[in-house]
């Protein structure tokens, strides 16, 4: 799919969520989209591991972590684990770490930072809700597509 977040918003206006949180590309792949599945979680990345060794079917992942900046929820294993079984992309309102594992991999990651130590396996937290972070809802089975300029939300698929 090829797609420019700044043709989206200029094509679909209104429509188009645009996500105002300061997220950092990790991951090889700039640019990605897909619809949206969700984690929220709170210093615990047993779901976000659960979630990445099934099939992503070119899913994009979107985890609020609640904005934490000391754990990471995303490291090399999870990352690799959810490169292999096709997932589009990982969104992270908070850390990843293991940035030498990450950026080799054909997967796109967006974070708010780095933080070398992770955060319990114990699966605490829920999976396909509606979460909310930089100013965007990120509703399971929407779109979500992000490149150099930003990440923005739609609905649909564009």
């Amino acid at each position: 799919m090829t797609f420019a977040t700044a043709d989206l918003c200029d094509q679909f206006g209104a429509a188009v969520q645009i996500c105002r949180s300061p997220l950092v590309s990790f991951g090889a792949r700039p640019s990605f989209a897909g619809p949206i599945a969700t984690i929220r979680c709170l210093r615990d990345n047993g779901l976000i591991r659960d979630a990445a060794r099934q099939p992503g079917a070119g899913q994009v992942l979107v985890v609020d972590g609640g904005g934490v900046l000391d754990c990471a929820l995303v490291g090399g294993e999870i990352g690799a684990n959810a490169a292999r079984n096709g997932w589009a992309g990982i969104v992270i309102n908070g850390c990843v770490r293991d940035l030498d594992e990450l950026e080799p991999l054909s997967i796109g990651i967006r974070a708010l930072g780095t933080w070398p130590q992770r955060g319990a396996r114990d699966g605490d937290g829920e999976t396909n809700v509606t979460v909310s972070f930089g100013e965007v809802r990120f509703e399971p089975g929407h779109w979500l597509c992000a490149d150099r300029d930003g990440i923005v939300v739609l609905k649909s698929k564009p």
